[in-house]
């Protein structure tokens, strides 16, 4: 069918409106950029701007004087967000499935255990003693896994996805002499794609941007993970302008602003990378969520 010249008219203004507030969105990632480009004295004597006045490296040659710490940061973020998603993700996926199920006769106990915890929590110092004296975890990857493994937010969101999965799909699978595990892998896991691949990208954010457990339980130079490492980076070339500022050094020369922007595009150009990938499943999985409730 033709559209009428006021559909035409809504949909042009719809796509400028989009166009508009997509521009809101990439502009501060533009200023970043390019003041991470930029020399320190143009960036606090002209402020930010599209294309930068005075263009330098300093920041980046900061960032990256010791490439080896850097890159070791990144693999240590890398293999955290890769472990971490996927393991969380098949552990909240199959406890949102047993949930889910209504002939589990103990459903709701576990339900109420696991939305008791979202309420109360047993607070910072029981949690450090726990991991560090404990469960040995000092110094060890998986202080950096195991905190941020299972959400209970994550939980419910999948529950009640699964919810909407026919029952009779089950049972037909039980005839066919699938077993409980089979019917998860098979079955459930495929149909769920849109509302895995949601969750698992908040979760890998949440993991890429963790740098709490590694100020608790990290002091290996070895483990520290991205975020940590560039937080130390940006607390040390502060105390050095604060040196220079006291000494009477030319505080322009160390690239301290500059050098924060500089970390923010080292942090986020990964992420970048990887989210237009997961983009349409993102979509579908919200779509879909907000459909079956």
């Amino acid at each position: 069918m033709k559209k009428t010249i006021g559909e035409k008219t809504f949909t042009f203004l719809g796509y400028i409106i989009l166009i508009f507030f997509s521009l809101l969105c990439v502009l501060p990632l533009l200023f970043i950029l390019s003041g991470s480009f930029s020399s320190e004295t143009s960036v606090i004597k002209y402020g930010y701007g599209l294309i930068p006045q005075d263009f330098s490296i300093d920041a980046y040659k900061l960032a990256f004087k010791n490439p080896s710490d850097i890159f070791n940061a990144y693999y240590i973020s890398i293999f955290v967000v890769a472990v971490g998603t996927t393991v969380g993700l098949f552990l909240t996926a199959m406890t949102g499935y047993v949930l889910s199920r209504k002939d589990f006769k103990y459903r709701n106990i576990f339900s109420f255990l696991i939305y008791f915890t979202s309420v109360f929590s047993g607070g910072l110092v029981p949690w450090y003693i726990m991991m560090v004296q404990y469960l040995h975890m000092k110094n060890s990857i998986l202080s950096l896994i195991l905190p941020l493994l299972l959400n209970v937010f994550y939980i419910i969101v999948m529950k009640s996805f699964m919810t909407a999965i026919p029952f009779e799909i089950i049972e037909s699978a039980k005839i066919d002499g699938c077993n409980e595990f089979s019917i998860y892998i098979k079955i459930v896991l495929p149909v769920s794609k849109a509302a895995l691949t949601t969750i698992g990208v908040f979760m890998a954010l949440g993991y890429w941007n963790d740098f709490f457990c590694a100020m608790l339980f990290i002091t290996n130079e070895n483990l520290l993970p991205l975020q940590y490492y560039l937080y130390r980076l940006v607390n040390t070339a502060e105390a050095l302008n604060r040196v220079a500022e006291m000494t009477g050094i030319a505080v322009q020369d160390m690239p301290k602003e500059t050098l924060k922007l500089a970390m923010t595009v080292l942090v986020v150009f990964p992420i970048m990378c990887v989210y237009p990938f997961a983009q349409r499943n993102i979509v579908g999985g919200i779509t879909l969520g907000a459909v079956k409730g």
